[in-house]
């Protein structure tokens, strides 16, 4: 009986985490842009008129690769979150056919 309000108490606990972690990751996707345009007009101020040319100065600035890396490890708590909460929900539904099973007399396997 425990293990749906467990499972149902995790995804309590964790929403807003995910929440957090999936708003993290739309602002640096976003802010990405930001950056770029600002590294562009900085090559410009350093004298590069092409914009090919600021916008390959924009995209190998140290700034924009640590950028970048921040983007991937947003992703990835995104994703694990998500996941974990997708299993805990797995995990309410599977205790709810057990006990529909169980009623009606249907053995399962384990």
């Amino acid at each position: 009986m425990k293990a749906p309000y467990k499972a149902i108490e995790y995804i309590i606990e964790n929403a807003p985490k995910f929440a957090e972690a999936k708003a993290q990751r739309i602002y640096l996707e976003e802010f990405r842009k930001t950056k770029k345009a600002l590294l562009m007009k900085d090559a410009l101020a350093r004298g590069i008129d092409s914009a090919v040319a600021q916008e390959r100065e924009a995209y190998a600035h140290i700034e924009y690769a640590d950028l970048l890396k921040g983007l991937m490890i947003a992703i990835e708590k995104e994703e694990t979150l998500k996941w974990m909460l997708t299993a805990a929900q797995m995990k309410a539904d599977i205790w709810r056919s057990e006990q529909a099973s169980e009623r009606l007399g249907v053995k399962t396997t384990e």
